[in-house]
């Protein structure tokens, strides 16, 4: 037997008895493994800085606390073994059943923090999951598996409820997402493992590339928007792939804009600058970031493509003309690098994010700062992405829980411009197959209507649906 057939077997074997488990039993795995995660937030960013030398421990541990002190409060009360649901007046029950096996695929900008969020979703949904980490961040991710399985399974869960491979390789991956015992992926990485996920014929719940665009309006509190920019975008040196990548103004605003920036510690790049930047940050024959730009400082960024910044420099800023190939710091860069873009009014600088959101980033999220509220409905019907924030940072913001009320979530989905299933921040109610039992409840319009009537098509679609509607 192949050690991917092993571990499918012991999933499967674990799943079984996950089917049995009552909600109360459910809950207590789910809290256990809530408890260790939290309790190891610290030690875990700490380690996935150490591994990877991605961004910083400090702010990893603030994502590690989202993914398990917010998911935990989020979803704690909410039922998932059993009846769910029950709606007495239609003769509708609705029986939560868990989906088998899981595959979390887990990127090495977010190692941690993406660990724990799946094992807890996967854990409260009763299915066993899978860990595949990122090679550069191994040790970190199946640390946090660990802590979480040995919780779970001292509070009850199956025996091989959370499974992790020590080695990896191309060849595994593609194995184990292709596995016919395998439910669901939930995909979180680069944008080629997402597509081969996506090609293996299991059902994928993926995330797409996020190169989210940034519009300041004319009504926007300006030092506000951008103070949440500089904080978002400086978060964990930028790693969550909903932090920001481009800000679009009207020329009328620019100058303020542009000064607000610069005060927040933001250094403009002159055409040389930019040129020298996007040449370490951007691989233009592979179209991808560079890996190591990926959660770096600005300073460090800097330095490494040969400018020089003011030591108080938080963000690199390039002015750009366009959005593509030919301007490559116009792409998704996991770094404190944003694309700049002054407009000549309103319908340019919207036609620009959606040119911006188009190239790398359909589906995923956008951002308004604006006090108007057509100007936040038309910009909303416009531009293709799941998320519109209004007023806040993207990276919390598109995380949820913090800001707004949108779901907790490390897997934000991107719908059919992401060439994913729905645009919702995935949950624990995503990974639930709802059986539905149905009393005979007949309807009474349609007990009441001349069903001969339908074969004579000479008729008017109009009386037959007089007829059907009579006496109601």
């Amino acid at each position: 037997m192949s050690r991917v057939d092993a571990v499918m077997e012991n999933a499967v074997r674990a799943g079984t008895a996950f089917r049995e488990f009552t909600q109360k039993d459910t809950d207590r795995a789910f809290r256990a493994a809530f408890l260790a995660g939290f309790q190891n937030r610290v030690r875990l960013a700490k380690l996935a800085v150490e591994e990877t030398g991605i961004g910083l421990w400090e702010h990893k541990a603030v994502k590690n606390t989202i993914a398990t002190l917010l998911t935990y409060n989020e979803l704690k009360n909410t039922a998932t073994a059993g009846v769910v649901s029950e709606d007495r007046s239609k003769g509708l029950l609705e029986v939560a059943q868990p989906l088998g096996p899981l595959l979390g695929l887990i990127p090495a900008t977010n190692p941690t923090s993406t660990t724990l969020f799946k094992i807890l979703i996967a854990l409260k949904s009763r299915n066993p999951i899978i860990i595949s980490p990122h090679n550069a961040a191994k040790r970190c991710i199946t640390e946090a598996a660990r802590v979480c399985c040995e919780a779970a399974r001292a509070a009850g869960a199956p025996e091989h409820c959370v499974q992790w491979f020590e080695k990896t390789g191309p060849s595994t991956t593609k194995e184990v997402m292709a596995h016919p015992n395998l439910a669901l992926i939930l995909a979180t990485g680069t944008t080629r493992l997402v597509r081969e996920a996506m090609a293996s014929g299991t059902p994928v719940l993926g995330v797409g590339p996020g190169n989210v665009p940034v519009y300041i309006g004319e009504s926007a509190d300006i030092p506000f928007a951008v103070s949440n920019i500089m904080e978002s975008k400086t978060f964990d040196h930028g790693t969550v792939c909903a932090s920001e990548q481009a800000i679009v103004v009207k020329k009328g605003t620019a100058g303020r804009v542009a000064a607000e920036f610069r005060r927040q510690g933001a250094h403009f790049l002159s055409p040389e600058e930019t040129a020298a930047i996007g040449k370490v940050a951007y691989d233009s024959q592979r179209g991808s970031m560079m890996p190591g730009v990926v959660g770096q400082s600005a300073l460090r960024i800097a330095k490494g493509a040969g400018v020089t910044v003011p030591p108080e420099t938080r963000v690199l800023m390039a002015p750009l003309e366009g959005v593509g190939p030919d301007h490559p710091l116009s792409a998704e860069i996991l770094a404190p690098i944003l694309a700049y873009y002054e407009e000549p009014d309103f319908d340019a600088a919207i036609r620009r994010c959606s040119e911006i959101t188009a190239y790398g980033g359909r589906g995923h999220t956008a951002v308004i700062y604006s006090n108007t509220d057509e100007r936040i409905e038309y910009f909303s019907r416009v531009i293709d992405a799941g998320r519109i924030l209004v007023n806040m940072p993207s990276t919390f913001g598109a995380l949820g829980g913090t800001l707004n009320a949108l779901p907790v979530s490390f897997v934000p989905s991107c719908g059919s411009g992401g060439s994913n299933t729905t645009t919702d921040n995935i949950s624990v109610r995503h990974l639930l197959n709802i059986h539905r039992i149905a009393r005979r409840n007949p309807n009474p319009r349609w007990a009441c209507f001349d069903q001969a009537k339908l074969l004579d098509d000479s008729l008017p679609c109009e009386s037959l649906e007089r007829e059907y509607n009579r006496n109601f």
